[in-house]
């Protein structure tokens, strides 16, 4: 009897923290277009949405800039750390030397630890100079300096992640591959990281909300200047640009309610992105 009431109460203590979890994001979701829809309506969709010019004095609204830029931010970063941290995971999971795997993993674990600020800090204080000094910048703070702190941050999840599903793959499959004469790195690459492959878009899915979320370290190191994307200028995210108005955007302005709509487009854009993603996972694991 005490059994059953035990279990009944632990069953409704987990209903109920499973509806507090998605009323609390409904509820995001509500405020978001409560709050992002004013400023949307009264600068007009097409020009907010595809508009170049952000000047608050004049209400210029337009956030195509801060949308290309954190697009092309997501994929440089993606583009340097997914291979990359797919390397690292293959080898901790299958090549490295216990000892060597397991000081490695403390490194990984350290570098997911790091605040976001300290990221930037370092980002601003070595790679900026390093950045301008090596092609000969006005100034280092630009799209190349986010994209390579982005890449460090992003590693982790991706390492962490992509190891685990490399060490769930069933040790059959690579001892079936060799013995059909499959070395191991082609054992490796064409068998366990297939067979992974549900796991390593997990991680891509991590390391993508990671980088299009992130805002201080990027605030640090791109500028933050509202111009076109381009490798080599100072750049301003949508996630920077909410950073740096809000605090003195006037209550009640039309600045402040785009910088709401900008953080409604900012969460769909992470919607899309995970939908997207997930799709690509179920496909892949029903394949």
């Amino acid at each position: 009897m005490k059994k059953k009431i035990l279990e009944t109460t632990v069953k409704w203590i987990f209903l109920l923290c499973g509806i507090a979890a998605v009323g609390f994001v409904l509820c995001i979701c509500l405020y978001l277009v409560i709050s992002g829809i004013p400023a949307i309506r009264e600068i007009g969709l097409w020009n907010f949405l595809f508009g170049e010019t952000w000047n608050a004095p004049t209400n210029e609204f337009g956030i195509l800039p801060f949308i290309l830029t954190s697009v092309y931010g997501t994929a440089g970063a993606l583009l340097l750390g997914v291979p990359l941290g797919l390397f690292t995971a293959v080898f901790l999971a299958k090549a490295a030397p216990p000892r060597v795997a397991a000081a490695a993993r403390s490194c990984v674990a350290l570098l997911a630890g790091i605040p976001s600020v300290v990221y930037g800090l370092v980002g601003m204080t070595v790679l900026v100079p390093i950045v301008q000094k090596t092609f000969s910048l006005s100034s280092g703070a630009c799209l190349l300096t986010a994209v390579f702190v982005l890449t460090v941050m992003i590693l982790p999840y991706i390492v962490s992640v992509s190891e685990t599903a490399l060490r769930a793959v069933p040790r059959e499959y690579e001892e079936a591959s060799l013995a059909l004469g499959a070395t191991k790195v082609e054992t490796w690459f064409l068998v366990s990281l297939k067979a992974a492959r549900s796991g390593v878009i997990a991680s891509v899915i991590q390391g993508t909300g990671r980088a299009v979320g992130e805002a201080m370290a990027i605030l640090m190191v791109a500028g933050n200047v509202a111009n076109m994307p381009s490798l080599f200028s100072s750049v301003r995210f949508l996630t920077t640009a909410i950073v740096s108005e809000m605090s003195y955007a006037a209550y009640g302005s039309l600045q402040r309610d785009a910088l709401f709509s900008v953080g409604l487009v900012l969460f769909l854009f992470i919607l899309l992105i995970n939908a997207a993603l997930r799709l690509i996972s179920e496909r892949s694991a029903r394949a």
